[in-house]
């Protein structure tokens, strides 16, 4: 499996994290499911979210659960589907945390992780990982990112 997102998308995402930073940005990726096992989900959009969470902004984030509920009503009324989620890693490389794998809560969505170091989004390939969690929800395993066309190795 893997994702396949424009680049203007990709961007967004990335100019997000840098705009959240010291804190985790984050937010949906919605689109299309993949039309069989070796398609790739397909992002139309990816719409940014508040991070919700006040505790520990600048390593967590939460969705509002209001605001989560209105995106995925948009969406559908748009013929699209939440298939996946997207949040930053502030001054940390673009893989799951520990706590990232703990709270993940959908097998068969794509997380996609975008690294923020010092404010600016990490280079290469280096700056946006996407991983899909495991159907028993014990680890994340890394898909391929194929963004406008251009194919690249999540590594």
């Amino acid at each position: 499996m893997g994702l396949w997102m424009p680049g203007a998308q990709m961007e967004a995402v990335l100019r997000h994290g840098e705009a959240s930073y010291p804190h985790e940005c984050c937010g949906l990726l919605l689109g299309h499911p993949a039309a069989d096992a070796r398609a790739p989900r397909r992002v139309v959009e990816a719409h940014a979210m508040r991070n919700a969470n006040a505790a520990s902004p600048r390593n967590r984030f939460d969705f509002d659960p209001k605001e989560h509920l209105a995106a995925q009503r948009q969406a559908r009324e748009r013929g699209l589907e939440v298939i996946g989620f997207y949040h930053s890693h502030p001054d940390h490389p673009a893989r799951p945390s520990q706590y990232d794998l703990d709270h993940a809560a959908w097998p068969g969505y794509s997380y996609l992780i975008v690294s923020i170091m010092e404010g600016r989004a990490a280079s290469g390939e280096a700056a946006a990982r996407s991983f899909e969690l495991a159907e028993d929800r014990s680890h994340f395993i890394q898909e391929t990112v194929e963004t406008s066309g251009v194919e690249t190795e999540s590594a």
